[in-house]
């Protein structure tokens, strides 16, 4: 997999600086968002890597499936990654190319894991406190995990705050097997 996104890193750099020269971000998250989709559609990926299949036939397919939601530079760059064999790569291209919007913006994502549903006001108060923290806007997804028994797990990149009761006891054991 580490493969895979060492060789995905340099489209997604080319595609990112094409949307900042442009100032065009949000329109590549979306061209990207849609190429995803559609290389993961069933039919479309049984043909790619097909040897029966012609890359001007697969090119034909994918921006025949776009129409016109792609800008020439995103019908360009679906060209190239057809000609290189790298639609495959499509998934991490997207993800990368989020981390480094993500970076240029000034955001950061959380996961808010709650052993219960847990109001707006409260989920503003954590981002609110999270940005105070990382002093940068936090994009927040928020799911509810009944096996966390109480309280919430935060998740920003790699540092997790867990304040649940399920990480107490997980925690207790661990001290007691000692």
């Amino acid at each position: 997999m580490a493969e895979l996104v060492t060789i995905a890193r340099p489209y997604a750099e080319a595609a990112f600086k094409l949307a900042l020269e442009n100032k065009n971000l949000a329109g590549w998250s979306d061209m990207l968002s849609l190429l995803e989709a559609v290389v993961r559609d069933e039919r479309v990926a049984s043909r790619i890597g097909d040897p029966n299949v012609t890359d001007r036939a697969l090119e034909s397919l994918l921006l025949g499936a776009f129409g016109d939601r792609l800008d020439g530079q995103g019908r360009n760059f679906v060209q190239i990654l057809i000609q290189n064999q790298r639609l495959e790569l499509v998934p991490h291209i997207r993800t990368l190319y989020e981390e480094l919007r993500r970076e240029h913006e000034g955001v950061v994502e959380a996961r808010i894991v709650s052993a219960m549903p847990i109001g707006d006001e409260q989920v503003q108060q954590l981002l609110a406190a999270l940005e105070k923290k990382y002093g940068r806007k936090v994009n927040a997804q928020v799911e509810v995990d009944a096996a966390l028994i109480g309280g919430a797990r935060i998740v920003v990149g790699d540092k997790v705050i867990d304040a649940t009761v399920r990480g107490r006891l997980d925690a207790m054991a661990a001290a007691l097997a000692q």
